[in-house]
């Protein structure tokens, strides 16, 4: 079982899903892609965790993001699973839940964790870029539901970051200033970003957010 690091190439799988089958790579095209895992279907948590990925789809659809979940459950058992989560949550799941009984997409993942529980996967968060590099692992306890909104606020920095010389600092919201890259010296940085570099330490340089 191969651990998976930030900067990996993610790796690509064809599996059955509550969708039909599906291939990771062609699921996601040229897009990014957040996959998210589950212990197991009919669990509480995670059925609030589902049914509040269904409301945000509109969020991650914006940002160019595919949803993709995972239960190492069956098809037949997601299919009842979701009729839960649309009832209890009031919303559609909308966006394809991976069947991998077989382990097999929770084994390429590193999902399992045997300290935890050597059967069920561990609830791991996974953002992909366009290039199919893994961008941020997040891994949750069973007891911790995910944060939505700081899924949204990462996706938003990393695309920011991809595209221009900058960082985002902490507690950063879109919107809020950013740190410039310390690859770029204060002269260049001024003509770079003609919003204004304020420097408040040599390596220390804001700017306005530049895609905005």
């Amino acid at each position: 079982m191969a651990t998976i690091r930030l900067g990996d190439v993610a790796p690509d799988f064809t599996a059955d899903s509550s969708m039909g089958m599906i291939n990771l790579y062609d699921y996601l095209g040229d897009g990014w892609g957040i996959l998210f895992s589950h212990p197991a279907d009919f669990t509480p948590v995670c059925t609030t965790e589902l049914g509040t990925a269904a409301k945000f789809k509109g969020e991650f659809d914006k940002r160019n993001v595919k949803m993709l979940a995972l239960s190492v459950d069956g098809v037949a058992s997601h299919g009842e699973w979701i009729k839960d989560i649309n009832e209890t949550q009031h919303t559609t799941v909308n966006f394809p839940i991976i069947a991998d009984d077989d382990k097999k997409v929770s084994t390429l993942y590193d999902m399992i964790h045997p300290n935890a529980n050597d059967s069920l996967t561990v609830r791991s968060v996974y953002i992909i870029a366009p290039d199919k590099t893994v961008k941020l692992i997040i891994t949750y306890p069973a007891s911790t539901g995910r944060n939505f909104h700081e899924l949204l606020r990462v996706i938003d920095s990393l695309q920011l970051t991809a595209y221009h010389k900058v960082a985002t600092p902490a507690n950063w919201e879109n919107g809020d200033r950013v740190v410039i890259s310390p690859s770029i010296n204060t002269e260049d940085a001024k003509k770079i970003f003609t919003k204004g570099v304020e420097e408040i330490k040599p390596y220390l340089r804001m700017t306005p957010q530049p895609n905005l």
